[in-house]
């Protein structure tokens, strides 16, 4: 059996319609690169970084909790992911697909690559927060951020997409109630650049994500997620991510290690508190941990924006240990160049 390769393009593939052959990419990425706006110019870097002779990619971590860094992804594992995807959501040649996420991070690279290897019919626009807002047209199969879902609740409603998957960060609850309404499938996505976008999906109202093909996970002595991926890496992925280990197949995201509050020995995990708090702040907020001379450190409430009173009865749903000891707000949040809000940043620039 002749074995696929990064190298190969299906002959199902089609950008925006039309077949275009490896040969013809090339000035198709000239074009971008020359002609084309700036979104457009890194979508043509990328398809010459994809078909020269080199058997990887760079590409740079999104620093949601360092700084960001440059690595090496080889194609023939890019090439695995696309293939693990397409098996987990049942994508055909000839499915229509649209493009909507930014080609110089990692997902949308991948959307890319997905099209090339899985013979996707693919029309791509600008990458926007409301990126159907003109679209008539209907698809089978998209991927978005959650900004770009609620933008496009609206036109959800209508069957525009068939297949949605959500991911880069995390779908609150508020959102969650909305789309779980709609008349299509949707899945929330779990994953990072050092795994080639996606290995975990859930459908949106589920608890426990399941692995995508050919991935299994395990947990640490602290609880964090390890993933076991050998098309993706040759080594186990240790992540921050504390979870609630289900089989080797399935787990519960609970939050992650670096913002573990201990509050007078109680451990604390902000992103549950922010769970329940989810549909009662009307402002983007998170909870994060202060230092304090009897207790440790104590969980405070930093929300964006001008001050504005909260009644105690919103933190109602929370245990005594989780209420916040304070609030404070913040005229505007640091966030990543992928919108990840960066919390530490964000209460040093106060």
């Amino acid at each position: 059996m002749h074995k696929i390769t990064y190298k190969n393009i299906h002959n199902r593939f089609k950008l925006n319609g039309i077949h275009i052959s490896r040969k013809e990419m090339f000035y198709v990425a000239y074009s971008f690169i020359k002609e084309g706006k700036p979104f457009e110019q890194h979508i043509g870097n990328f398809l010459l970084d994809w078909f020269d002779e080199k058997s990887y990619i760079e590409l740079q971590t999104s620093g949601t909790t360092g700084v960001p860094k440059i690595i090496r992804i080889e194609k023939q594992a890019m090439l695995d992911s696309a293939l693990a995807t397409g098996d987990f959501f049942g994508l055909q040649p000839g499915d229509t697909m649209l493009h909507c996420l930014p080609t110089n991070y990692v997902a949308g690279k991948m959307m890319w690559v997905r099209s090339f290897i899985l013979g996707l019919d693919m029309k791509f626009v600008e990458p926007t927060s409301n990126p159907l807002e003109k679209m008539d047209e209907c698809f089978d199969f998209c991927a978005m951020v959650p900004l770009q879902a609620k933008n496009s609740l609206e036109k959800l409603k209508q069957k525009k997409i068939k297949k949605l998957i959500i991911g880069g960060v995390r779908v609150h609850k508020a959102l969650e109630q909305e789309l779980v309404k709609l008349p299509m499938e949707i899945y929330e996505t779990y994953g990072m650049t050092e795994t080639i976008t996606h290995i975990a999906a859930k459908k949106i109202g589920a608890v426990a994500f399941t692995t995508l093909p050919n991935v299994s996970v395990s947990e640490d002595k602290n609880q964090c997620l390890v993933i076991k991926a050998k098309n993706i890496s040759k080594d186990p992925i240790v992540t921050n991510d504390i979870v609630k280990l289900i089989s080797d197949t399935q787990f519960i995201w609970e939050g992650r290690i670096d913002n573990v509050i201990n509050s007078g020995g109680i451990k604390l995990l902000p992103e549950q508190i922010e769970e329940k708090l989810s549909t009662l702040i009307p402002r983007r907020y998170f909870v994060f941990g202060k230092t304090d001379e009897v207790l440790g450190e104590k969980a405070i409430l930093y929300v964006e924006g001008e001050p504005l009173e909260i009644e105690e009865s919103v933190f109602g749903l929370l245990n005594k240990y989780e209420i916040p000891k304070e609030i404070i707000f913040i005229p505007k949040f640091q966030e990543t160049a992928t919108g990840k809000i960066m919390r530490r940043e964000s209460i040093l620039s106060k």
